[in-house]
């Protein structure tokens, strides 16, 4: 790795810090103040606030990494090409290809940066950081593992082992207890799902009830229970396909199809996930053509307005394409790739059109 590159890629992965931290001071301000709605609801005060809003940080940082590169690199290169850097290096013999392999140098540290923040940093933090806000907001709640959480409903104990984002749950449990706080039943449910008027509507319930000398067993196709439990109550057991990493996206389909239930959605999301992570290099190297092209002579705040079009424009792309393949059903790996296909081909012809 020669000095040049070295220092080409400093540039960028500096400026992109600096506008991931002026980023992420926005959202975790915003973040802030939309949770004062809940404070004073059960125990959760001002101060429960601010380190919901300060461990949820690290999504945000890895929804905002590819916008985040792009203006970085763009700010980055515009400084090199105004100060007649780029036009030095150009003059020494250095091919606008060589300069864009070192900018996708650049951005493959910032792709695996991106990969170990939404794999094993943001993910149990925002989880953390809901368990946190909900054991201050509701009372008789315990979790159980990672992927489970027991709660306390009257005289029964409810165990939800999966929540989708549509608040539909895979293997519930319910305990029932008499009086003497003796357990009298016991049922289980392969699918659940809470619905506006506070009922549990099972599905392939299975339920035995405990008597003095015998166990008597019954099963139903569909059941109703009364509760007390909101979805936000279970929220503990909410898994957005957004906010999982690969690993437990993978681990997820397989249960989710093990309970019969539609798992196109959290394919979706795996084969988004991995997408967007590799978009970062891409996207990264969408800056050169800018940089030697009409706005080598623009100032900074221009620059900027560009990336955040640009990075808009890859996410209503991406918003628009999962809606449309939903309707239409299309294969999830076309939904996740989509918008990275057209992103690399896009960024191909920029820099081919480049003298």
């Amino acid at each position: 790795m020669t000095i040049l590159s070295r220092y080409l890629m400093r540039a960028i992965i500096g400026h992109t810090l600096l506008v991931v931290i002026v980023l992420l001071v926005l959202s975790g301000l915003y973040l802030f103040v939309s949770q004062q709605d809940d404070v004073g609801v059960g125990t959760f005060g001002v101060d429960d606030a601010f380190w919901f809003a300060l461990l949820s940080l690290p999504k945000y940082a890895f929804d905002l990494l590819p916008i985040a590169s792009l203006i970085g690199a763009l700010l980055a290169l515009g400084h090199l090409a105004r100060s007649l850097e780029l036009i030095v290096i150009r003059t020494a013999g250095v091919s606008t290809l060589r300069i864009g392999i070192w900018v996708g140098t650049a951005g493959l540290v910032l792709m695996a940066v991106t990969a170990v923040l939404g794999e094993y940093i943001a993910p149990p933090l925002e989880q953390y950081a809901r368990q946190m806000k909900m054991f201050e907001k509701f009372q008789d709640v315990s979790t159980a593992g990672s992927r489970s959480i027991w709660a306390k409903d009257g005289a029964a104990i409810v165990a939800v082992r999966q929540q989708t984002a549509d608040n539909r749950y895979g293997g519930v449990y319910v305990f029932k207890f008499d009086e003497r706080r003796r357990l009298s039943v016991m049922g289980h449910a392969s699918n659940a799902s809470i619905g506006t008027d506070s009922k549990w509507r099972l599905e392939n319930y299975r339920e035995s009830m405990i008597g003095p000398d015998r166990v008597v067993a019954s099963e139903a196709k569909r059941a109703e229970v009364e509760t007390s439990l909101s979805p936000e109550f279970l929220g503990l057991a909410v898994f957005d396909p957004e906010s999982l990493p690969v690993r437990g996206l993978i681990g997820y389909m397989r249960h989710l199809r093990a309970n019969g239930l539609d798992a196109r959605a959290y394919e979706t999301a795996f084969w988004a996930r991995i997408a967007r992570t590799v978009a970062v290099a891409i996207i990264v190297v969408l800056a050169v053509p800018f940089a030697f092209g009409p706005m080598r002579s623009t100032g900074t705040g221009a620059r900027t307005v560009v990336g955040i079009m640009i990075g808009v424009a890859f996410f209503l792309l991406a918003k628009m394409l999962e809606s449309g393949g939903a309707v239409f059903e299309l294969p999830p790996f076309i939904i996740g790739w989509g918008p990275t296909i057209v992103l690399a081909i896009v960024t191909l012809v920029a820099i081919a059109r480049v003298r």
